[in-house]
């Protein structure tokens, strides 16, 4: 009978020519799935356009097949993003950059991301949005767009994103690279790899504000931000809830931190109530009441916007228009002038603070 330690024993028989590792031992083997007759599994690879990638595949089958002439075998490959260069300078013409982070997950970061996106590109602003959440990209369902990819031109011998455009808001995501039913198991260097990649290399041009949608938490991809831009500041989201307010504390400590040093614009109170569409006066305080205005209080920062649970922001993020685009939505008149009070907090900044420097961490 054939096992998972068959195989993978077998596997161990194949190696990498470039780095000399068998494909167990390199980590090159994902979601491997044994059953009577059928293996699958995918191999991954830690670059694009591998020169090996297809005599490694073909070379995994041959050994798998010595075991059982008769098995079926199943292998898919992943590659990252072609993205291998970085442009002059693409970052130049950009006047803000904005980072919008959570401490934690499931707390409509990205939500507020895309509404306040595409509020400021209705206030009439340049406006771009990174979603550099690479593990779990969401941004390309909440503006309809998941079934785009952005188009690519030629300079000299160099291949530069066009960002797809929706709403006014030019558009980034790893989720235009991959199909949206795939998991992405990256380790931490190929998700930050991919990430810098993504930004140096699309086409910018002009912008006002530049927001890029962070992962929830403080890890390698935040890192990479204030490496590779030079961030104006961060706004910090949060439900009004004792754990999520927690981890927002770490996020502040993260940018205000010695090494790091960048000005947190503010908090801003997502879910702080709920309220029926049909009796927009009421409010419910289903997760507490003005935990996040607490907290801005506490520690001398901004609370930037308050904004509702309302059962449209959920349908809208889901078909693809952003709340902040109905008028009568009591949701999307918050987000609104959660942009309005953002835009004066960045004039704030800008006019009491030095423009802020690329990180270098160097311990």
């Amino acid at each position: 009978m054939i096992t998972k330690d068959k195989i993978l024993e077998a596997l161990k028989a194949v190696k990498h020519p470039e780095t000399r590792q068998n494909i167990i031992d390199g980590e090159m083997i994902e979601s491997l799935e044994v059953s009577e007759g059928k293996v699958s599994f995918m191999l991954k690879f830690s670059k694009a356009k591998d020169p090996f990638s297809a005599s490694i595949k073909k070379t995994a089958e041959g050994v798998l097949k010595k075991l059982d002439p008769e098995l079926n075998i199943e292998i898919s490959v992943f590659t990252p993003p072609a993205l291998n260069f970085k442009l002059a300078d693409p970052l130049a013409k950009i006047k803000n950059i904005i980072a919008i982070a959570s401490g934690k997950g499931g707390v409509g970061k990205s939500t507020v991301a895309v509404n306040l996106a595409v509020a400021l590109a209705e206030s009439g602003a340049r406006v771009g949005l990174v979603d550099a959440d690479v593990y779990g990209p969401s941004v390309p369902k909440m503006f309809d767009i998941e079934d785009l990819r952005p188009e690519m031109k030629k300079e000299g011998d160099k291949d530069i994103i066009i960002p797809i455009e929706k709403y006014g808001v030019k558009i980034v995501s790893i989720g235009f690279f991959v199909k949206p039913e795939d998991a992405l198991v990256w380790r931490g260097p190929m998700a930050t790899s991919a990430l810098k990649q993504l930004i140096n290399q699309s086409e910018w041009g002009e912008l006002d504000y530049l927001l890029i949608d962070l992962p929830p938490g403080t890890g390698d991809v935040h890192l990479t931000i204030v490496q590779e831009t030079a961030v104006t500041g961060a706004v910090i989201v949060s439900t009004p809830q004792d754990v999520a307010l927690a981890d927002v504390v770490k996020g502040i400590a993260m940018f205000k931190g010695d090494k790091i040093d960048v000005p947190v614009l503010g908090l801003i109170e997502n879910m702080a109530w709920f309220t029926p569409e049909e009796l927009p006066e009421n409010k419910y305080y289903i997760f507490g009441k003005e935990g996040v205005k607490k907290l801005a209080d506490e520690m001398q920062i901004d609370l930037l916007g308050q904004i509702p649970i309302v059962q449209g922001i959920c349908q809208d993020g889901d078909s693809g228009r952003p709340s902040v685009l109905d008028e009568n939505n009591p949701a999307g008149k918050a987000l609104k002038e959660l942009a309005k009070n953002i835009v004066a907090a960045i004039d704030r900044r800008n006019k009491d603070q030095a423009p802020t420097k690329k990180v270098e961490i160097t311990t």
